[in-house]
């Protein structure tokens, strides 16, 4: 770990934020998306272009047309066009995204021996938080794996544990609410953390409590975890399968996976028809029973969390 012992905590502006979060050159994401219409755009360009004056218009007449906006967390590849896992140049910050109990949690973080002091934290609205943490020295597998157990220790969104995540830019507002929130970036360290930082147990008994002292470990989900496109997948066969309407399942999966499709409407449609046409194969085969009926779950549960 390296920082300065003389640091004192400063408000960030959005182009401050960015360039604390990457070097001039460093290819960058950011995603902008209306709410309303699910229209999304997003722009792979060098972080010294996010963080200039014109850039930094253009977002904010995007803001106050009703988008929000977004940015990756994790530089991209040269040359590379989309925000996809393998498209990821290296592992810059793990993060958290507390959408409950989000003052609690802080709190709990910044007490904790386990882990060390935030780089930044986000207020993306009231009670509701994202912490960042710089570091060096990881693979995707370990800052995924990390990312997991964090949330799972501080009561952090699940969904918010892949290294193509993207989160909320400092500065403008966040559009789900109904009243108007600025998001607000706070620097509370300049340090630079490695994997002997981070103290927490993982998920298994069975390996080793220091996440440095075991760099070849395989990622410690369960052996029965899904992937997020799996659950949408199985969430589109059991919703249609009891009758929703396939344009209301689309707009259901396209607003949960907003944050992190570059195109979720394409992906929501894509995952519905390729449901339909298992249904439709499943029914011919079976007689038109469906295994898939009897593992209904808890909507909410499944679609309902919303990304702060």
């Amino acid at each position: 770990m390296s920082t300065d012992t003389t640091f004192t905590p400063r408000s960030l502006t959005a182009s401050e934020y960015v360039r604390e979060l990457f070097g001039p050159a460093d290819n960058a994401a950011i995603l902008v998306r209306n709410r309303s219409t699910g229209h999304t755009v997003q722009a792979i360009t060098k972080a010294e272009t996010i963080a200039s004056a014109g850039f930094q218009t253009w977002l904010a007449n995007q803001s106050a047309s009703g988008y929000d906006v977004f940015m990756g967390m994790n530089p991209i590849k040269d040359r590379a066009y989309s925000r996809t896992r393998q498209n990821i140049k290296d592992i810059r910050h793990v993060y958290l995204d507390l959408d409950r109990k989000g003052d609690e949690s802080i709190e709990a973080i910044r007490n904790s021996t386990e882990v060390p002091a935030p780089n930044f934290v986000l207020d993306t609205s009231p009670g509701k938080h994202q912490v960042v943490w710089k570091v060096s020295g990881f693979s995707q597998d370990e800052a995924e794996s990390l990312l997991h157990n964090l949330a799972n220790q501080y009561g952090g969104d699940l969904a918010a544990t892949d290294s193509t995540r993207v989160l909320r830019l400092p500065g403008f507002a966040n559009r789900k609410l109904s009243e108007e929130f600025i998001v607000q970036a706070r620097q509370e360290s300049d340090a630079v953390y490695t994997l002997r930082d981070f103290t927490i147990d993982e998920d298994s008994p069975e390996t080793p409590r220091h996440f440095g002292d075991y760099r070849q470990r395989e990622r410690t989900m369960p052996s029965n975890h899904k992937s997020q496109s799996e659950h949408d997948w199985a969430y589109a066969k059991r919703a249609l399968a009891r009758g929703d309407n396939p344009e209301v399942v689309i707009q259901r999966i396209a607003d949960y996976r907003a944050d992190d499709k570059d195109d979720p409407n394409y992906y929501a449609r894509h995952t519905v028809t390729k449901a339909q046409t298992e249904l439709a194969r499943s029914s011919t085969m079976r007689g038109g029973a469906d295994s898939d009926i009897a593992q209904e779950g808890d909507l909410t549960r499944d679609l309902g969390r919303s990304h702060e």
